[in-house]
């Protein structure tokens, strides 16, 4: 569904590529951990440091790459993301192998190659999700993991969807969709996908201190993260 359904903020809205490629100058800033960080610490079916392999999809500027590092010290960690300004600020951040401009529902990467696949907060920008499931699953090897992080449904059903300041009181609203969680289930289980765990973030107290205006909002899941696990193919 179209984000546009409910929308109370009425942003102008820009397309994926044109509305990172302007946020890229002050994302760092204004992405909070609470967000997605938070929810891969809880995490527990993920074997981060048996990893050897990684790709990190949507990678933007770097901060899950980042992460990654910490968590799988002796991984090879890739990325891609569809923003070359985006990637240019990963670039910087020095815990990528290797760093490719693609979609991440057709990144031209060879089959089968990573034990571990991730990706945070792009969900919403993806008009249907079977194409994401079909491509992550080709990429993972038999038995390895996809863990996706995004922006919960109920966060963007409750009017606020994903914008950026693009000058102080101009925002600007990214193009975004509605899945629920359900989707995610139908297109992961089509693609070959067995969900292993899932954990919901929500609007609470330490998101109130750094978002005080977001008191109107608590209590409400504002995040998600499911682990997936690849089963053999048929």
């Amino acid at each position: 569904m179209d984000h546009t359904i409910y929308d109370r903020r009425r942003y102008p809205i820009v397309g994926v590529r044109q509305g990172y490629a302007e946020w890229s100058r002050t994302y760092e800033a204004t992405v909070h951990d609470e967000m997605d960080v938070r929810l891969l610490e809880r995490l527990r079916a993920v074997d981060w440091s048996g990893a050897r392999v990684v790709l990190d999809l949507a990678c933007g500027t770097g901060r899950i790459g980042r992460w990654l590092r910490r968590h799988c010290p002796a991984a090879a960690i890739d990325g891609v993301d569809l923003t070359p300004e985006m990637l240019a600020v990963a670039e910087r951040a020095g815990v990528y192998r290797m760093l490719r401009i693609a979609d991440v529902t057709a990144t031209e990467l060879p089959a089968a190659t990573y034990d571990v696949c991730t990706q945070a907060l792009a969900d919403e920008h993806l008009a249907d999700l079977a194409p994401l499931y079909r491509e992550v699953r080709r990429l993972t090897r038999p038995g390895g993991t996809f863990v996706i992080v995004g922006y919960h449904p109920h966060f963007l059903m409750a009017g606020v969807p994903t914008h950026f300041d693009r000058a102080p009181g101009e925002s600007i609203t990214i193009r975004s969709y509605v899945h629920l969680l359900s989707d995610h289930v139908k297109a992961a289980h089509a693609a070959g996908w067995s969900l292993l765990e899932m954990d919901e973030g929500l609007v609470d107290d330490a998101w109130l201190a750094k978002k005080p205006q977001w008191k109107a909002y608590a209590g409400l899941p504002v995040s998600f993260a499911m682990v997936w696990r690849a089963l053999p193919s048929a």
